[in-house]
């Protein structure tokens, strides 16, 4: 292709809108989607974006579509709805998911592009709406070489780091790999955190030797953004996201015949917060409740630490 292709792009929240917005400072021509949030649309279109009436408008116009949502429902509701995806969808056409989805979705929805002449590429994320904005994103890449090596160029307007996974449903199991590393971290913290406090040692103080050490990391200080400075935007990734994950891996390692003891300890924490309603809540709160849940006061815990 000698021109640069059109790019689409459904899905405008946290790190959908710093993506899209990179790929348009990248020079790429650029259809959005978003959701009943106005802002980011319009901040696009403020930057020479074009809106689609829907997702089968945006696969006719477009060479690539770009995909950020919350789950595999949505993401199925994009390809399969009467205006979806598929119903505009012709010979060549490139989708580019970037969520965190279900592998078994992917694959039924890589066999259903692939049937109307498309490719379907998972690229998850890795990083913060911050690095979103920068374009200094990780993304690990499922599809075939030569696929690959058509789109890096594109993925590379919104992400530093990337890696070719393997084939298609890759990247999303690696996504899965990464996050139930950083979600099983997140209740570890939680349970230390409450039982220093249970036992004197305040969370400054847990913070200040763990922080330094080896078991210190970027997770680690993002977590302690919350549980130690109380910033509530330290970390902004939803409980209800954190459960459907775990719930993805859980199901992952069924289908794998793996048992997963550890998995399915930390994903009881992310179903018990949202079943208690704080859904919307951000991981490092999951600090709060399980202190609560053990009768202790993590932010009052805090102020008698300083």
């Amino acid at each position: 292709m000698t021109q640069k292709p059109v790019i689409g792009f459904i899905g405008l929240g946290f790190m959908g809108h710093g993506m899209a917005a990179n790929l348009r400072k990248a020079g790429y021509d650029l259809w959005v989607r978003g959701r009943s949030n106005r802002v980011p649309v319009e901040s696009l279109l403020s930057m020479g974006a074009q809106e689609a009436a829907s997702p089968k408008d945006m696969a006719e116009k477009c060479d690539i579509i770009h995909i950020c949502l919350s789950n595999s429902p949505q993401i199925e509701a994009a390809f399969r709805a009467p205006d979806g995806i598929l119903a505009g969808a012709r010979p060549g056409l490139i989708v580019i998911e970037t969520s965190t989805a279900d592998p078994a979705s992917t694959a039924a929805l890589a066999a259903q592009l692939a049937a109307k002449g498309g490719h379907f590429v998972d690229a998850p994320l890795g990083g913060t709406p911050v690095q979103a904005e920068a374009g200094q994103l990780s993304a690990m890449v499922g599809c075939d070489a030569a696929v690959f090596d058509h789109v890096q160029p594109i993925i590379a307007a919104w992400a530093a780091k990337i890696t070719h996974v393997g084939p298609v449903g890759s990247g999303h199991k690696m996504k899965l790999l990464m996050n139930f590393i950083g979600l099983s971290y997140a209740a570890l913290y939680s349970e230390a955190l409450t039982l220093g406090a249970k036992t004197g040692i305040s969370p400054q103080t847990f913070r200040e030797v763990i922080g330094p050490s080896r078991m210190g990391n970027g997770f680690f200080e993002t977590f302690m953004g919350y549980a130690v400075d109380r910033n509530r935007d330290a970390h902004k990734f939803s409980i209800a996201n954190a459960a459907k994950d775990m719930r993805y891996l859980n199901a992952m390692a069924s289908d794998a015949n793996v048992m997963n003891i550890m998995a399915g300890a930390a994903k009881h924490y992310y179903t018990h917060v949202e079943a208690m309603g704080h859904a919307e809540d951000y991981v490092p709160m999951l600090s709060d409740h399980v202190a609560a849940l053990n009768g202790v006061d993590l932010a009052e815990a805090v102020r008698k630490g300083g």
